[in-house]
């Protein structure tokens, strides 16, 4: 624990998206709260909201926020929120500079949501895999070429820099922060507070793997877009390459070179991916036995969805169905 607490600044805007703020804010105040409670001595944590133009802004919510001026000192943890003000602060020469500098002598750095714009513009994240909001991957990865930007993750951590999914994904980046710091039991008692996860179990990621294909597909005409529909709808069936190719009417060289290259992935994983996801569902909706959805989602057997599903989700089906069976 460190003498003085430390300093975790919020970078805000404009037209900032409010729980890109609030949502961090809210874990680390709350970790105090949970640190005194432990018996630590010293407060772990001094959360501020920053802005280069400090007083009061309003956010996309219509919500004013009263914001400190931007340090002079390093941060400790500088967080860069987003929303649909970014556009606009990017346009500001000194704040993009101001964050290349601070993200030079903090501790870590993190973006939440479209803040990773802000972050791009300085430089900081070139060369890194990084992640923001599922509808502004493509625009990110566009606008900057250097980024390696994986649509999939609710957040990325690489060495001191951490990227985060849309809105209440930032809640999820704080808590791993507070967990790195302090530890399991104080981060898990600050998601209890929160009524949140602390690691959100039924997979890490941020969308539905069919709206992941659909957006992946989108650009590319129907023909990998009406293969995955028919997919789900005879998952159950023989779905080698030998016949997905001949769906589109493609040999399967041919098949397997086009749909990798136009969706970033291989048949087989798309596939386990849509049949882990239809698995999922039926867990969570229906009270089938785990055998019988092992058969309807086409793994033939318990085990195989088990590993599958092992892979995917991080645990087995059983205990997803514990935690998310519709009452």
């Amino acid at each position: 624990m460190p003498h003085q607490p430390r300093s975790v600044h919020v970078l805000a805007f404009p037209n900032v998206q409010l729980l890109d703020v609030t949502g961090p804010l809210q874990v680390f105040a709350s970790a105090n709260v949970m640190a005194h409670e432990a018996g630590l001595k010293k407060i772990p944590y001094r959360p501020e909201v920053i802005a280069s133009e400090p007083g009061s802004i309003v956010s996309s919510a219509g919500l004013g926020l009263l914001t400190h001026p931007l340090p002079s000192t390093p941060s400790d943890t500088l967080i860069i929120a987003g929303g649909g003000g970014v556009h606009a602060a990017l346009l500001d020469p000194v704040l993009v500079a101001w964050v290349r500098t601070q993200s030079l002598s903090a501790r870590r750095v993190a973006s939440v949501c479209t803040g990773a714009f802000l972050l791009a513009a300085a430089g900081v994240l070139d060369g890194h895999r990084v992640v923001t909001h599922w509808d502004s991957c493509d625009e990110l990865a566009r606008r900057f070429p250097h980024l390696r930007v994986d649509p999939d993750p609710i957040f990325i951590n690489e060495d001191k820099l951490w990227t985060s999914a849309g809105v209440t994904a930032g809640i999820d980046l704080a808590l791993a922060m507070v967990e790195a710091d302090l530890g399991r039991d104080i981060a898990l008692a600050v998601a209890r507070d929160l009524v949140v996860f602390l690691k959100r179990p039924g997979g890490q990621s941020q969308f539905s793997t069919a709206l992941s294909m659909q957006h992946q597909t989108r650009d590319q005409g129907s023909r990998f877009g009406d293969l995955h529909a028919w997919i789900l709808d005879n998952l159950a069936s023989d779905l080698s390459v030998a016949t997905l190719a001949a769906q589109v009417g493609m040999s399967e060289r041919s098949f397997v070179r086009h749909y990798r290259a136009h969706t970033g992935n291989t048949p087989a994983r798309a596939i386990e991916q849509l049949r882990v996801e239809a698995a999922r569902r039926l867990l969570g909706d229906s009270a089938l036995p785990i055998k019988r959805i092992a058969d309807r989602c086409g793994f033939g057997t318990e085990e195989t969805l088990r590993r599958s599903f092992m892979r995917a989700v991080s645990v087995t089906p059983q205990a997803y169905r514990e935690r998310f069976t519709a009452a």
